[in-house]
């Protein structure tokens, strides 16, 4: 099926992501996870994000959900959300509604400009409508220093925005913070179309 006719047809679209992500970014075996968490399966987006198509069908599904909402910035946390967050910037300007981007360092730079936000000038994001992306969410933290991050930049948090949700925390924290929150898929739907292969 050709991009264009997958545009029209959300479901198939949606399937089609889903693919690419259960072969590039989905694996059954043990790992521990930035928590310190043990899990019995892996979530690596990154191999997903960089393909080619697959940033095309994660931009598809995820530009839809911005231009409902008055969105002036995207961002996130380095690195899970950098590559979406670039695609993503690139994608609203064909599309003519460009919406511009910024990553937030785990720390601060040392050095230069001892930057935190990189991506904008000082000031930009005051009073600005910011859509938080992340690429895995789990219990949600490494979501939060991007979502305090631009808090304190003045930045208006009108959604945070994850590819996967592993369903554990996430949903909760942002309940408390008062940010509301989104995944496109969750991790149960990748366990049980791969309960097969047990």
């Amino acid at each position: 099926m050709e991009p264009n006719r997958l545009a029209e047809d959300p479901i198939a679209l949606r399937r089609k992501a889903f693919n690419l992500i259960k072969e590039r970014s989905f694996a059954r075996r043990p790992v521990v996870l930035s928590s310190g968490k043990k899990s019995n399966y892996y979530l690596d987006l990154k191999p997903t994000m960089l393909d080619p198509e697959g940033a095309d069908l994660l931009c598809r599904l995820i530009y839809p959900r911005l231009i409902k909402r008055t969105v002036h910035y995207i961002g996130g946390l380095e690195i899970g959300a950098v590559p979406i967050i670039s695609a993503l910037t690139v994608f609203s300007f064909f599309k003519g509604r460009p919406v511009s981007g910024f990553f937030v360092r785990k720390e601060a730079k040392t050095h230069g400009t001892m930057k935190l936000i990189e991506g904008v000038f000082e000031g930009e994001l005051r009073g600005k409508n910011v859509v938080i992306l992340d690429d895995v969410t789990t219990e949600g933290n490494s979501a939060m220093l991007a979502v305090h991050a631009a808090r304190d930049a003045g930045a208006k948090i009108i959604l945070v925005l994850s590819i996967v949700d592993r369903e554990v925390d996430a949903a909760e924290l942002f309940k408390r913070e008062g940010v509301p929150f989104e995944a496109l898929f969750r991790a149960s739907e990748f366990l049980k179309a791969t309960e097969q292969a047990l």
